[in-house]
């Protein structure tokens, strides 16, 4: 309540003399809040993010909205900051996600522009500019799934057995990380999902990206279609990946010539994904206190399954999953 009130007398210095009423407007798996500030003459509003500074850092907010601006997109312009106090004022971009209100029906045509909008971010990449999306990055995410997810949230010993699951886990890595450090690096917005792109004008508008870096091509595709929240059948899926390779490849992007290839790259960064989200989901649930994110987490493991099974060197973590969840291991898996 402290802080709000302090946002409160923030905004009344800035526009002395308006009357403006403060609404929640959303909150994230961070530490971040949002508020909506509507002028009461008029109807209009801006949004506030509250971003408490001993747990969060405005600044590569601010950097990489000046970044998408400059690539043609649509992401807020930042109209007043107190970074002392971790206070953005940033422009509406609407009050609708794709996720609240993408269908069967309408999902081609919030599809198009979401993928025309990742080209155009992805074509303004220049190295240097963004974090690096190192080895130590990729594998600091990684640890999240045994530590958090294996041990915390199931209970499973990976160094049980003399170390089997372990080593069976290490490997998997490796190969992950070094598929990742293979892929052309681009821009990575690293939440590319319906949940942060905003039905606007132009569309997408588009949110959460300060934690962008520099790294694999394929990592935001795999974050647009196999998303935290909803799910699409494998033909519907595919059919969007190629239609964003295809545009790729026509803007001159650096996607593999063999769609087979591109498709297996970014399946692996998925992969990585997928295991690194169901660690941050279990942690928001037993360090943060937020448990709803542990529902989607079967989502992940489908997502998991399916990708491990359909290539042999990523096979034996089927042997994990089940381990974790209390499966018959299945005749077939390699170890």
């Amino acid at each position: 309540m402290e802080r709000q009130q302090q946002i409160q007398q923030w905004l009344a210095d800035l526009w002395p003399g308006r009357h403006f009423e403060l609404l929640p407007a959303s909150a994230d798996a961070s530490f971040r809040r949002y508020f909506r500030a509507v002028f009461a003459d008029n109807g209009g509003s801006h949004i506030v993010m509250d971003a408490p500074p001993e747990n969060e850092d405005c600044r590569p907010f601010i950097h990489v909205a000046t970044l998408l601006r400059e690539a043609g997109l649509n992401a807020p312009d930042v109209l007043a900051e107190d970074l002392r106090r971790g206070f953005l004022l940033l422009s509406d971009l609407g009050r609708q996600t794709y996720l609240d209100v993408i269908n069967e029906d309408n999902a081609d045509a919030l599809i198009r522009p979401a993928i025309a909008a990742l080209v155009s971010w992805q074509m303004a990449s220049r190295s240097g500019v963004l974090p690096p999306y190192d080895e130590a990055l990729l594998r600091r995410e990684l640890a999240l799934f045994p530590d958090w997810y294996c041990a915390r949230h199931v209970g499973f010993d990976l160094a049980g057995e003399k170390g089997k699951w372990s080593g069976l886990l290490a490997d998997i890595e490796n190969k992950l990380v070094a598929s990742a450090l293979a892929q052309p690096q681009v821009y990575v917005h690293r939440d590319w999902m319906p949940r942060n792109l905003m039905v606007s004008e132009p569309n997408p508008g588009i949110l959460d990206f300060q934690d962008a870096v520099f790294g694999p091509i394929g990592y935001d595709v795999m974050s647009m279609f196999r998303d935290a929240f909803l799910s699409w059948d494998e033909e519907r899926e595919i059919d969007w990946i190629v239609r964003y390779w295809e545009q790729a490849k026509r803007a001159g992007l650096p996607v593999d010539s063999d769609f087979a290839e591109f498709y297996r790259a970014a399946e692996w960064i998925g992969l990585q994904r997928h295991l690194k989200v169901l660690g941050i989901f279990a942690r928001l649930n037993y360090r943060d206190g937020k448990p709803a994110y542990l529902a989607d987490t079967p989502r992940f493991i489908a997502y998991a399954r399916r990708v491990a099974n359909r290539y042999r060197q990523l096979q034996p973590l089927l042997l994990l999953l089940d381990a974790l969840e209390n499966r018959v291991v299945q005749i077939g898996y390699t170890f």
